[in-house]
């Protein structure tokens, strides 16, 4: 198998495993018991969040575990909202985030919140002005995603982040920083409010992590329940699976600057080899090293998609989360119809060869080849 689906999540090192496996069999203890086997636990527990912590570069006392992603932009979203709710009741976003942050603002505005939506231009891009000129008095929050799950835009968080004030002193920040972990320094971006998930760094499914900033003041939790993670997360600690992100962590963080020599020079091989194809068109102009957005115009998307897996290649039409409808993302763009109906993302690891890619130019290749265009 080939697989080219790095953004949808990414394949679990052994290391990882033993991690989660030493935990589940050798280490019971729930951190929150008072005798010896849990205390034991809740040591080995910020310990983790240590490792974890330095891998967004910002304080461990800052960060509080979650169970994946999509809790995090919940948390962020309706924290922000509940901190400023006195101030104003709108919040600016864009028409590119991930469906966690567009569906719970969607959530907010049946609540009685307005919500801008800023479109990106066709190549994906959204400057810092963009964003601030959206921000009003009563702006309570801003939510732009750092890197763009199916383009890979790199967004100006930190443009954002030092113009805001002037802004709007109040608005706070929150990025969705998921395709971001271990290649930007999370922690210094500026940003109140930062979301990341283990499994797209090879952590297991099911834990991720939230970081809040200095300013945020008395977070409304998500969840009510006990006095978890200093009282603001309710629910036992995911032990297993805390110790799974940490060791993915530290795995990313040792090979940080080898990663990204590979993933940057792959990228570069992938749009010289995968652009000289018939009818491929590069979509978007994303910055990120792991991410390139194509489009084999004319040819639908999910049927490029399910051929390529008949021969043991595994791409996507776009985010795994939209099982299988057309991207919010694609549309956002505008694109010609020729081309948006043929996107596809490859998304890349530290362990993507050259000769995989080559592999999927060639099913590609066989694909336009033996196929008829539908458009």
């Amino acid at each position: 198998m080939i697989y080219l689906d790095h953004a949808a999540t990414a394949p679990v090192p052994r290391a990882v495993a033993d991690a989660m496996y030493e935990v589940l069999t050798a280490h019971c203890g729930n951190p929150s018991s008072q005798y010896s086997l849990g205390l034991d636990m809740k040591k080995r527990v910020e310990s983790w969040r240590e490792t974890v912590a330095a891998a967004l570069d910002c304080p461990a006392r800052n960060l509080y575990f979650t169970s994946c992603g999509t809790e995090g932009d919940n948390w962020a979203l309706r924290a922000a909202a509940w901190q400023n709710r006195r101030m104003g009741t709108h919040i600016v976003t864009t028409a590119v985030e991930h469906s966690a942050v567009l569906e719970t603002c969607r959530q907010l505005e049946q609540e009685g919140w307005e919500v801008t939506y800023l479109s990106p231009d066709r190549e994906g891009n959204l400057s810092a002005a963009q964003v601030l000129e959206a921000v009003r008095p009563d702006t309570a929050a801003v939510s732009v995603m750092l890197v763009n799950n199916e383009l890979g835009t790199v967004y100006p968080l930190e443009a954002i982040a030092q113009g805001l004030p002037a802004r709007n002193p109040k608005t706070l920040l929150h990025t969705d920083a998921v395709q971001g972990l271990t290649v930007f320094p999370l922690g210094k971006l500026g940003a109140d409010f930062v979301t990341v998930s283990a499994h797209k760094i090879g952590g297991p499914k099911g834990i991720g992590a939230l970081y809040l900033g200095p300013r945020v003041r008395n977070p409304r939790p998500l969840l009510a329940g006990g006095g978890q993670e200093h009282g603001l997360r309710a629910g036992t600690e995911a032990t297993a699976q805390i110790a799974g992100f940490a060791k993915a962590a530290e795995l990313r963080l040792a090979h940080r600057n080898e990663d990204q020599a590979h993933l940057t020079a792959l990228k570069a091989y992938a749009e010289t080899v995968l652009l000289a194809l018939p009818d491929v068109v590069r979509v978007g102009s994303g910055a990120a090293s792991h991410i390139l957005s194509i489009s084999l115009a004319g040819w639908p998307s999910q049927n490029i998609v399910n051929d390529l897996d008949s021969q043991g290649i595994c791409v996507s039409a776009g985010s795994a989360c939209h099982q299988g409808k057309p991207s919010h993302v694609i549309a956002a763009l505008k694109l010609p119809k020729r081309t948006a109906a043929g996107v596809i993302r490859l998304s890349f690891g530290p362990e993507t060869t050259e000769a995989e890619i080559d592999a999927c130019a060639r099913a590609l290749r066989r694909h336009h080849d033996q196929r008829m265009p539908m458009l």
